[in-house]
């Protein structure tokens, strides 16, 4: 079986969940199968990169998208399966099949209807790839869903949609490679003091991570506890200072704010990560986050917002601590997780528990092996469905 896995990122470039996922799925997708990888960007190792066409320079990024899709649609014609993740590749996976008459398989990590601020960032271009997303989303042989919530999302969102084609297969994580470390040189290196509490945010700077929540919650917890925000790439110049107005408003009341806006290299992010007191998820919508599982696999305990696939990941009482997100009552929302933080942080001996519950249930679950194998069932399925239309 020959499967051509077609994604925006891939390593070095990676910035998201979804890259993270593509990452790590395909080394084990190639001790079973062959795969040939298709991305966007300049050439990369282990992969075929198609540069946004010239004559699209100046267009909207969506656009731009589109054009780069039809770049690499000539390159599937040998593939048993084309899988594509996300609505920048989706339309190259659809294409690819009807050029060449083969299935096509789609991983769900995000939904656009579930994402309406992307039309800050794209404007009309968030129109176009939302009717990329749907006509993708109606005609592949099989959608892989991070989550049931994902799934349950999905099938709301697009109720045509057969759900026998939905299944789900849970994003992974390799405790091996991300796994508590003592080592503390990062946190010198960024101006963090070791011997310092701290919350840590890992993510985006988009609405949907919810980073405005969390900013304004801080300031509600204790004077000595720190906050890390491991925070780049706004998806608009006005978000961005947005976010840097209300960190600078909550340095002036408080110390230990520390925001590190470039990308933290793998190691240094997880010695952040293994040194931190609890790992802060206030997503208001989250198909599944990668995120927390790496900070459960570093024995980090929890407090995450109760949507989407979050609760799939996070055991409340067990690995941390769930907070109900009502979009109608954001200071509700930021009361109790300030709270659950506080928490969390004034209990060192219950928090190390639920650090170490949170590893042994990642491993247990999680594992990219048995995630690579369910996967490779789908496209089987995919193969099948595809002989019947």
């Amino acid at each position: 079986m020959r499967i051509s896995v077609v994604t925006k990122e891939w390593p070095p470039d990676i910035y998201g969940g979804a890259g993270v996922h593509v990452e790590h799925l395909v080394p084990q997708l190639r001790e079973r199968v062959e795969v040939d990888v298709h991305c966007f960007g300049a050439p990369k190792d282990g992969a075929t990169s198609y540069d946004i066409p010239s004559e699209l320079l100046d267009a909207n990024a969506a656009i731009q998208t589109l054009g780069v899709n039809l770049a690499m649609v000539g390159d599937f014609a040998k593939a048993d399966v084309i899988h594509s993740h996300t609505w920048y590749a989706n339309m190259a996976g659809h294409i690819g099949s009807l050029l060449h008459g083969i299935p096509h398989v789609l991983t769900a990590h995000s939904l656009e209807p579930r994402r309406p601020w992307k039309a800050e960032q794209l404007g009309g271009g968030y129109r176009v790839s939302s009717w990329a997303e749907r006509t993708a989303y109606l005609a592949a042989d099989a959608v892989i869903a991070v989550s049931h919530g994902m799934k349950a999302d999905l099938l709301d969102c697009y109720p045509e949609v057969d759900p026998s084609r939905v299944h789900v297969v849970h994003n992974g994580i390799d405790t091996e490679v991300v796994s508590k470390v003592t080592d503390q040189s990062a946190l010198v290196k960024n101006g963090i003091d070791p011997s310092r509490p701290y919350v840590l945010f890992v993510g985006r700077i988009t609405r949907q991570k919810g980073i405005m929540h969390l900013l304004r919650a801080a300031e509600q917890l204790p004077a000595e506890v720190a906050l890390v925000l491991c925070a780049s790439s706004p998806d608009t110049p006005e978000l961005g200072a947005e976010v840097s107005a209300q960190i600078a408003k909550l340095s002036a009341t408080r110390t230990g704010i520390h925001w590190i806006k470039d990308q933290l290299p793998r190691p240094e992010l997880v010695q952040v990560l293994s040194n931190a007191t609890v790992f802060a998820c206030p997503s208001i919508y989250e198909p599944l986050g990668i995120v927390n599982l790496e900070a459960m696999a570093c024995e980090v305990t929890v407090v995450a917002s109760d949507v989407g696939g979050i609760p799939e990941v996070v055991v409340n009482g067990e690995t941390g601590y769930l907070v109900h997100y009502d979009v109608n009552t954001p200071d509700v929302f930021e009361n109790e997780f300030a709270a659950a933080l506080t928490k969390v942080a004034s209990d060192r001996e219950s928090a190390i528990k639920m650090g170490q519950a949170g590893r042994a249930r990642a491993i247990a679950e999680f594992g990219w092996d048995k995630i690579s194998e369910q996967t490779i069932a789908v496209y089987r399925a995919a193969i099948e469905t595809h002989k019947a239309k």
